[in-house]
């Protein structure tokens, strides 16, 4: 691309991470139309679900400012749409509205689009050019192409610990290891998400409300509760965050107990596993099959270990404290293990200084950006 039509591409990019919060289950996508004298007339990006697209959203713009569309190259961060869902084909309205030319930097991985968007465009005589932005978008919807192409969400695995590892004291006091800017910095992480999972345990220890808190909170992801004998108590703080869904996952089914919590206003489903325990791997395909992209997790160490044992952690996401507090409760309760090798191993995406702490992200290797 030129360098103008890098910085258009920029900008559609910016203006889907402004989608992210807002868009799940949709992709997080952004549009910029630009005329055939390089003048940007149009943007827009992914309203929330059962409302427009970025595409449709840059032809209102564009028509909200008095400019024409015919000839304009629209610059999307993803393949426009060509099938009917919740709204109409946004090829179709790429069309009607005269653009000539669309590039795009991916093609959708949803099998509904995959390619046709593109198809519908071409027969229609539109140019299309695909690939610039791809690797960064990609990275702004990877619990989209996870859910698309591995059938399971893009699992985050989110922990406040000190500088030797600590999340809790042995007594189990936690709050606060880390500063208020790293709190708020998860919410913004909790707010992109899907859904929320924690586990029994750390309901009952911590009594926490794992909802999203903070400006422009405008939509709560699916609380799960990973409780494989149906005991989370009526009385959680959980149960006061409103138009909050919350999703009991138990081991085996219990009509009685499940009753009371569907009578609390909880979904449930039993979904049985080894020894007991709730099967995680189905866990996650059930969560795809209620379009969950992205499933951030705040839970004990005990789930986090056994998240790490199934295989199915794709990313750490964790702030780390100046401080130590020698014994206490480890991130996850791994091993022991008797070689270097048996260990889960990352490699690290970003570190960054959030307030006094440090937010690392780590990805497993082998758990790249799923390719197109």
């Amino acid at each position: 691309m030129t360098s103008d039509a890098d910085s258009f591409m920029a900008q559609a990019l910016a203006l889907a991470e402004q989608a992210r919060p807002i868009c799940p289950p949709n992709p997080a996508v952004g549009c910029v139309l630009v005329s055939a004298s390089g003048q940007v007339i149009g943007t827009g990006h992914t309203q929330p679900t059962g409302q427009a697209h970025a595409e449709v959203m840059a032809l209102r713009d564009a028509a909200a400012r008095g400019h024409a569309t015919a000839g304009a190259t629209a610059y999307v961060t993803l393949e426009p749409c060509a099938h009917q869902g919740r709204t109409g084909p946004c090829a179709d309205a790429l069309v009607r509205a005269g653009v000539a030319r669309v590039v795009a930097a991916l093609q959708d991985p949803n099998p509904r689009v995959a390619g046709q968007g593109f198809a519908r465009l071409r027969a229609a005589g539109v140019d299309v050019q695909v690939g610039p932005g791809a690797d960064a978008s990609r990275e702004l919807n990877l619990g989209f192409f996870s859910r698309m192409q591995r059938g399971r969400p893009w699992l985050r695995l989110k922990v406040a610990a000190s500088l030797d590892g600590r999340t809790a004291l042995p007594n189990g006091a936690s709050q606060w290891i880390t500063s208020p800017a790293a709190r708020a910095d998860g919410h913004a992480w909790r707010a992109r998400a899907g859904a929320v999972l924690t586990g029994i345990g750390t309901v009952r220890a911590d009594n926490p409300r794992l909802n999203v808190r903070g400006p422009g909170a405008a939509r709560q992801p699916l609380l799960v509760i990973a409780d494989s004998r149906w005991r989370t108590p009526l009385d959680a703080a959980l149960w006061a965050v409103p138009a909050r869904p919350v999703l009991v996952v138990g081991a085996a089914s219990d009509a009685a107990r499940e009753a009371v919590l569907r009578a609390r206003g909880a979904d449930t489903v039993a979904l049985p596993g080894a020894e007991g325990q709730v099967d995680l791997a189905a866990l996650l395909a059930e969560l795809a099959r209620r379009e969950v992209n992205e499933l951030h997790v705040e839970a004990g160490a005990q789930l986090n270990a056994a998240l790490w044992r199934a295989g199915l952690v794709d990313e750490l996401l964790l702030y780390q404290a100046p401080r130590l507090l020698g014994e206490g409760a480890p991130l996850a309760a791994l091993g022991p293990f008797s070689a270097l090798s048996q260990g889960p191993q990352l490699e690290y995406v970003s570190a960054e200084r959030i307030g006094p702490d440090l937010r690392i992200r780590a990805r497993v290797l082998g758990h790249t950006p799923i390719p197109s």
